[in-house]
């Protein structure tokens, strides 16, 4: 049986609990305010991160990891490599693992390095991943894994609800006139994240019925939960994912629940309140 080391960047906003349970390596991104540099998740935690934010008059700048710092974790004991990024129309972290890629096969061509584009944003590419996890687990070997997870990047359900888009619009995440609209109507956004992107698709007022139409998105796309996975992610406000949880559980019964915060990466856009779900 191959052994395939797996590894992600710290976008995904993996909890500890997923990160040893699946044997995933993170590699962790860089955020700033002005001149303070720091690498999320290392030097600078979550609750240090929104303290920072509701401080600062300017939106953070995120820093995708360099390709010698994806090639450090090439150099390991395993011939065979999966990296599952954080959607390439989302972040450069993508383009960063080819180039690490190209640059690392070039001196060392003995072994397999695949870079997949999850197409998603943080719990979709978490999904994947555990996915992922498990067919390595299984013995599935590289080829089959990674058309797996290419065909299942489709498949994901995955909408949430964000307090405002202010740092989402001015992080160039979503359209800017729909953006403008909603919260002229002081309206919560209803989003999905498919191909790729963050896409407003409604609107609720106040914060129960947003969370309540998030939920809704979910049961109504949702008919059998046999095998399927549900995770939750919220930006400081763990009370929303919680209520989140209890509206899908009262007709809908997940084999895996898992619930992680949004970092300080995913957070600069989402800003502090959003709370997402998705399903695969």
């Amino acid at each position: 049986m191959d052994k395939i080391k797996l590894v992600t960047d710290g976008s995904c906003d993996l909890s500890e609990e997923v990160i040893k349970k699946f044997d995933i390596t993170v590699v962790p991104l860089g955020v700033s305010f002005g001149e303070e540099h720091y690498t999320a998740g290392v030097d600078l935690d979550n609750k240090e991160f929104y303290a920072k934010m509701k401080e600062s008059k300017e939106l953070p700048k995120t820093f995708c990891p360099s390709p010698e710092r994806f090639s450090k974790e090439f150099e390991c004991e395993e011939d065979k490599i999966i990296v599952l990024t954080l959607s390439s129309k989302l972040s450069g972290t993508y383009n960063s693992a080819v180039l690490a890629r190209d640059l690392y096969l070039s001196e060392n061509d003995q072994k397999d390095i695949r870079i997949i584009d999850s197409e998603t944003g943080c719990i979709g590419a978490e999904l994947l991943l555990i996915k992922a996890s498990k067919m390595i687990e299984e013995g599935k070997d590289i080829d089959e894994i990674v058309e797996t997870i290419e065909g299942l990047r489709q498949k994901i359900w995955f909408y949430g609800t964000l307090e405002t888009l202010e740092n989402a619009i001015k992080g160039g995440r979503i359209n800017p006139l729909a953006g403008k609209i909603i919260g002229a109507l002081n309206f919560k956004a209803i989003v999905q994240i498919t191909e790729g992107l963050v896409k407003p698709i409604d609107k609720a007022r106040g914060e129960s019925n947003s969370i309540k139409k998030v939920a809704n998105y979910i049961t109504s796309n949702v008919e059998d939960t046999k095998g399927k996975i549900l995770c939750l992610v919220h930006a400081n406000c763990p009370e929303k994912a919680d209520k989140l949880l209890s509206i899908i559980e009262k007709t809908h019964k997940f084999d895996e629940i898992y619930i992680s915060e949004v970092g300080p990466v995913m957070g600069t856009y989402t800003s502090e309140g959003a709370v997402l779900a998705a399903v695969l």
